[in-house]
């Protein structure tokens, strides 16, 4: 199995059941790239299942990149809707089919 960041209690979990997890312990960039990469494992699985949990476990691994980024959420709300005042939201459905 390839290595990937996993819920702090996720090691516990797997010793109650009687598992010996092998973790790591990372930090600094290789750990900014790791969460960034559970963004997009958390995104597909969303894709595939379409489940609201996945919703749950997308947001829980963007608030862990803005604490390792010591990102102010105001500040990243501040830069979602300045794009929402100049291009829009989603709510509309539009799917873009050319670009002429």
């Amino acid at each position: 199995m390839p290595e990937k960041l996993v819920r702090d209690r996720i090691p516990e979990i797997i010793r109650q059941d009687g598992g010996e997890p092998r973790v790591r312990v990372v930090s600094g960039t290789e750990l900014d790239k790791l969460i960034r990469l559970k963004i997009v494992e958390e995104a597909q699985e969303l894709l595939t299942s379409g489940e609201d949990e996945e919703i749950a476990d997308i947001l829980e691994a963007l608030e862990a990149l803005l604490v390792h980024r010591s990102i102010d959420r105001a500040a990243i709300d501040d830069a979602r809707l300045r794009k929402r005042e100049e291009r829009g939201g989603f709510e509309k459905g539009f799917v873009l089919e050319t670009s002429e």
